[in-house]
C-alpha cells in the first residue's frame, strides 16, 4: 500500500472533483488595470503547472486535498453476492451507525441505506422494507460460518472485528482482487496486502475468500515469479512506472503458507505449488554472495535510492523474504518434496545469516549501518513470522519507543519523512500483532484498544490518526483490518510461525 511520503504518480487523475460555486460577476475593471491581470493570471497559471507537475511526478510537497473528498467514514454493502461496498459521506454519517454485524447503515433519520442483494448502487429504504432484513441476514450468515476473534475479551473488541471482517469482504472483487480502500489512490490490489487479507480470511474461518484472493494472485503472477507492485480491480497490472516490490514475493508465500498450515489438503487449490515455486526460485536465485536479496522498494514504497544504504536491501524487503523463504521449504515438506525445501531451506538460513552479520551488530535497524534508523519492519523477524529471539524483541521495544507519537501511535518509521505527528494504524497493528504473537497480553491490548478508540464514526479503522485523535486518510484500511484479526486471533490461540 501507498505511503503518504510517496505520492502516487496516477494522483493526479485521483484529485476527486468538487462541485465549484459559480462566481458571481465582478465589477468592470478600471482602465489600465489588464495589464496587471494579465500579469496575475500568468502567475496563477504558472504555480497551477507547477502543482501539476509536482503531483503527476508524485512530489513529496503536494499538499493532500482535505476531507470529505478524501475520506469516508466507511462503506455502505448488501448481503447479496457480488459484495459491494459505496463510501458513505462524512456529512450522511452524521448521527448515522451500521445496523448490528451488517454493512447496512442505519441513517440519522431511521431510513436504511444499503446495496441491494445483486446491485452495486445504494438504495435509502424504508426501516421495514424488506430488502433490509435480506441484507442483514445475509451478513450475520456470512459472520456465524466463520469466527469472530475478540482476543478473549468478551465484548470489548467484537465489534471492531466484526466490522473489519465486513470491510474485507466489501474490499474483496469477485474475481479476488482485495483492494486497500475504496478510494481511488487506494483502489488498488496490492499483492503485499494481499497476503494479509488471505491470512485475516483463513485464521476466521473464511476460506472460500481466501482462496479466492490466492487464485486472483496466481494468476497475475509472471512467469519469472514477480508480482507487479499493484494491480486494478480488473487484474492488470497498473503500469505507472513503479518497479515490482520484492518482499511481496515473500508475503504471498508466507500467506499460501498460513492458508496451507491452517486449512489442510493442498488438492483444494491446485494454482497454489506452481505459484509457490516460481516466487521461492525467484528469491533462492535473487540472493548475492552475501546471502542478501537485491535492494528494492518495499512497504514504504520508497526508492531504494534514497534509502540510508542503497547498495543494500532494507529489512522491509529481507524480513519478507526470510519468512517467505522458509514457508516455502514447509509447503515443500507438507508436499513432499525433499529436493525443493533442502534448496529453499539453504537459502533461508543463507538470508538468515545474512541479518545477524549485516543489521544485528546496529539493532535491526531498517539500513544496516550505524547510526541506522529502525522502522515498523523488525517486526518481520519475529512472531508470527519468525521464531522469538531477545535480541529482536528488545530491538522491537526501542523502534516502537523511538516511533512513539503523543496521540498514542506510531511513525512508520523513526524520522520519518512525512507528516510528523500523523500515526499510522498498519504500523500500530503490526507492533500489536507482534506482542499478541509474542505473548505480551497487555502491549496488543494497549494497541487494540487505542485501534479501538480511533476509528471513524462508524466504527471503522482508518488509515492514519491525526495529531488531535481524529481519523484520517481513507476508511477502511484493508491492511490495519486483517493485522487488527490476527492479533485478536492471537490473543485467543497461539498463530503458527514458520
Amino acid at each position: 500500500m501507498a505511503m503518504a511520503d510517496e505520492r502516487d504518480p496516477s494522483l493526479a487523475a485521483a484529485v476527486p472533483v468538487r462541485h465549484i460555486p459559480v462566481e458571481p460577476a465582478r465589477p468592470r475593471r478600471r482602465p489600465g488595470a489588464r495589464g496587471r491581470s494579465g500579469v496575475r493570471t500568468a502567475r496563477r497559471t504558472t504555480a497551477l503547472l507547477i502543482i501539476a507537475a509536482l503531483v503527476a511526478t508524485g512530489g513529496a510537497t503536494v499538499p493532500e486535498p482535505s476531507s470529505p473528498g478524501w475520506a469516508s467514514p466507511g462503506l455502505i454493502g448488501g448481503g447479496g453476492w457480488p459484495f459491494t461496498g459505496v463510501p458513505l459521506s462524512p456529512e450522511q454519517a452524521e448521527g448515522a451507525s451500521y445496523l448490528p454485524d451488517s454493512s447496512a447503515i442505519r441513517l440519522a433519520d431511521g431510513r436504511i441505506r444499503l446495496i441491494p442483494s445483486g446491485g452495486d448502487t445504494p438504495v435509502t429504504v424504508d426501516a421495514s422494507d424488506p430488502q433490509v432484513d435480506t441484507a442483514v441476514r445475509s451478513d450475520n450468515l456470512w459472520l456465524s460460518q466463520g469466527t469472530i476473534p475478540t482476543g478473549g475479551k468478551g465484548q470489548t473488541y467484537r465489534d471492531m472485528a466484526a466490522r473489519a471482517l465486513l470491510d474485507l469482504r466489501l474490499l474483496t472483487r469477485p474475481n479476488g482482487a482485495s483492494l486497500a480502500s475504496w478510494y481511488t489512490k487506494w483502489r488498488y490490489c496490492w499483492p503485499r496486502d494481499s497476503a494479509f487479507t488471505v491470512a485475516a480470511f483463513t485464521v476466521t474461518g473464511h476460506p472460500s475468500e481466501a482462496r479466492r484472493v490466492l487464485r486472483f494472485l496466481a494468476r497475475a503472477q509472471s512467469d519469472n515469479g514477480m508480482w507487479a507492485a499493484r494491480y486494478n480491480a480488473d487484474g492488470t497490472a497498473v503500469a505507472d512506472g513503479r518497479q515490482p516490490q520484492l518482499d511481496s514475493l515473500g508475503w504471498v508465500l508466507w500467506a499460501a503458507w498460513f492458508y496451507r498450515v491452517q486449512t489442510g489438503p493442498p488438492d483444494e487449490l491446485p494454482d497454489l505449488w506452481p505459484m509457490v515455486t516460481r516466487a521461492a526460485d525467484h528469491l533462492a536465485r535473487s540472493l548475492d554472495a552475501e546471502g542478501l536479496p537485491p535492494a528494492s522498494s518495499d512497504y514504504w514504497e520508497r526508492d531504494p535510492h534514497r534509502e540510508q544504504d542503497p547498495r543494500r536491501p532494507t529489512l522491509g524487503v529481507v524480513g519478507p523474504v526470510l519468512a517467505g523463504l522458509r514457508s516455502a521449504a514447509d509447503l515443500a515438506r507438507l508436499r513432499g518434496d525433499s529436493g525443493k525445501q533442502a534448496e529453499w531451506q539453504h537459502a533461508a538460513r543463507r538470508v538468515s545469516d545474512a541479518v545477524a552479520r549485516q543489521f544485528a551488530p546496529y539493532g535491526y535497524p531498517r539500513s544496516p549501518v550505524p547510526g541506522g534508523l529502525m522502522d515498523t519492519s523488525v517486526t518481520f523477524l519475529a512472531p508470527p513470522f519468525a521464531p522469538a529471539d531477545e535480541e529482536i524483541t528488545a530491538a522491537i521495544a526501542n523502534a516502537a519507543r523511538r516511533q512513539a507519537l503523543p496521540n498514542g501511535g506510531v511513525l512508520p518509521g523513526e524520522r520519518w519523512s512525512g507528516t510528523p505527528d500523523v500515526a499510522w494504524t498498519p504500523e500500530t497493528a503490526l507492533f500489536g500483532l507482534n506482542s499478541a504473537a509474542s505473548g505480551r497480553t497487555d502491549e496488543a491490548l494497549d494497541r487494540l484498544s487505542w485501534l479501538a478508540a480511533h476509528r471513524t464514526s462508524l466504527g471503522v479503522l482508518p488509515e492514519k490518526v491525526g495529531p488531535t485523535g481524529k481519523p484520517a486518510g481513507p476508511a477502511p484500511l484493508g491492511w490495519t483490518a486483517s493485522l487488527v484479526l490476527l492479533t485478536l486471533s492471537a490473543l485467543e490461540r497461539p498463530l503458527p510461525v514458520p
